[in-house]
């Protein structure tokens, strides 16, 4: 009876977190532009375990925090509903084809527009940010949504381990792929990420966490996951709200201090209009394909999000002289959370 008991309060817990979580991590983000000293203290603790490992590996505190949320996605997959939904490629084939096509087409697009833009290195801040947003594997997040609209939870979560699981192929075509509509010192950045920072960087801390997560899964069985899958989903949003407030306080600092507005406004229409085109992408290839409702809500749900967490910790770890790349992805990150809230209510009338 007492554990019927506390099983539901913990429920309860999880249900009031989710529901402000944007909010949550819209205080984040005030937070990394007030008060950034504590996000900065934690990506400053750094160690380089040379004893236990044949080669060298520096470990931050936000790789291992990245690491962990994968781990726990992959611990808490339904394996068993993802091999089946594998046997029948006819959506996931052409929402992994939209989920890369559709992105670098919009940033093809914006990289001539942005053309009459007065500052040129604004524009390749804006280009290498929406870079790092369209290369993400799908996030995580987009399952929990997904579940909560009554969508194909199976479906939403092969698209989460596929991307995570291909973006050593997809990331570099997609970082290679802009690198050649920017210019100077942003697109070099970027080819030498898509050549080999970025595969060493998924490999050590997406791929292998996933991996991980999926054995432990087989070892530990549906019921166990079953029973610590709320208590994975508060230790997922403690983990990603503190990722994003480390993470941002490289970044928003500045902007409070010496704000650009014009910049500002800019970053936030271009990735509104790009969150936007990928939700719509997703409810139009649906119907395209005649997929079924709830095929539908994990489509959108899957095209609109992407893995922001593993976008902001590469770009604070390889693109460190820039921050103002960071940007871009902060605003698609809170962007995506409020347009899958629009979403969810609109679906569940």
């Amino acid at each position: 009876m007492n554990m019927r008991a506390d099983s539901s309060k913990i429920q309860i817990v999880v249900r009031v977190i989710h529901h402000y979580f944007i909010y949550i991590i819209g205080v984040s983000y005030v937070a990394a532009a007030l008060w950034p000293a504590i996000g900065l203290m934690i990506r400053g603790v750094e160690f380089s375990p040379r004893d236990l490992l044949p080669v060298q590996l520096n470990v931050s505190l936000p790789t291992v925090m990245l690491a962990l949320l994968l781990f726990n996605a992959g611990f808490a997959a339904r394996t068993g509903d993802i091999k089946n939904l594998l046997s029948r490629p006819k959506l996931l084939a052409p929402a992994l084809a939209a989920n890369i096509v559709v992105p670098l087409a919009f940033i093809a697009a914006m990289s001539a527009t942005l053309t009459l833009w007065h500052n040129p290195h604004e524009v390749q801040q804006i280009l290498v940010g929406l870079a790092l947003i369209a290369s993400m594997p799908i996030a995580g997040a987009s399952t929990a949504w997904s579940q909560n609209a009554n969508g194909n939870l199976a479906l939403s979560l092969a698209l989460v381990l596929l991307t995570t699981l291909l973006s050593p192929i997809l990331t570099p075509v997609v970082l290679h792929g802009v690198g050649y509509v920017t210019i100077g010192d942003y697109s070099e950045d970027l080819h030498e990420l898509a050549s080999g920072g970025a595969f060493a960087f998924l490999g050590a801390w997406v791929i292998l966490p996933t991996v991980l997560g999926l054995a432990a899964n087989r070892i530990a069985g549906q019921g166990r996951v079953a029973a610590a899958s709320p208590y994975l989903k508060i230790a997922n949003m403690i983990v990603l709200t503190l990722l994003n407030y480390s993470n941002a306080s490289l970044s928003l600092p500045n902007v409070v201090a010496h704000p650009d507005f014009d910049f500002l406004a800019a970053i936030l229409a271009i990735v509104g209009s790009l969150c936007l085109v990928m939700f719509a992408t997703g409810y139009g290839l649906s119907r395209a394909l005649g997929a079924s409702r709830a095929d539908t809500v994990s489509i959108m749900f899957g095209l609109g999000m992407n893995n922001n967490g593993t976008a902001l910790v590469l770009a604070s770890t390889a693109l460190a002289e820039h921050p103002e790349v960071m940007l871009p992805v902060i605003f698609y990150n809170l962007i995506q959370h409020f347009a899958a809230s629009f979403v969810d209510r609109a679906v569940s009338e």
